[in-house]
């Protein structure tokens, strides 16, 4: 498994079916964060969208999972292979 640092921006999601979807989004990012697909995730302070830290075999397997989520649909992602850096002489 690799790990990615995906930047999400909702596009084209109204108000109110955000809401709608969002029981279902917050149930689903809970599944995937359980079986050790996302690592960590932060919200936007304006509300567009979400950095999410990912671990997958490949840029299709990350689609695959995001894919699960409600808000799939209305994703623009940026996806950036990264590596952890322990300590600092790395």
């Amino acid at each position: 498994m690799k790990k990615f640092m995906l930047n999400i921006l909702l596009e084209g999601l109204d108000n109110e079916t955000r809401m709608k979807l969002l029981p279902s989004e917050q149930e689903a990012v809970k599944e995937l964060e359980l079986n050790g697909s996302i690592v960590n995730n932060f919200i936007k302070l304006d509300m567009s969208g979400i950095y999410i830290v990912m671990m997958a075999t490949d840029f299709e397997d990350v689609h695959s999972k995001l894919s699960t989520l409600p808000y799939y649909p209305y994703m623009k992602i940026e996806i950036t292979p990264v590596r952890v850096v322990n300590s600092i002489n790395e």
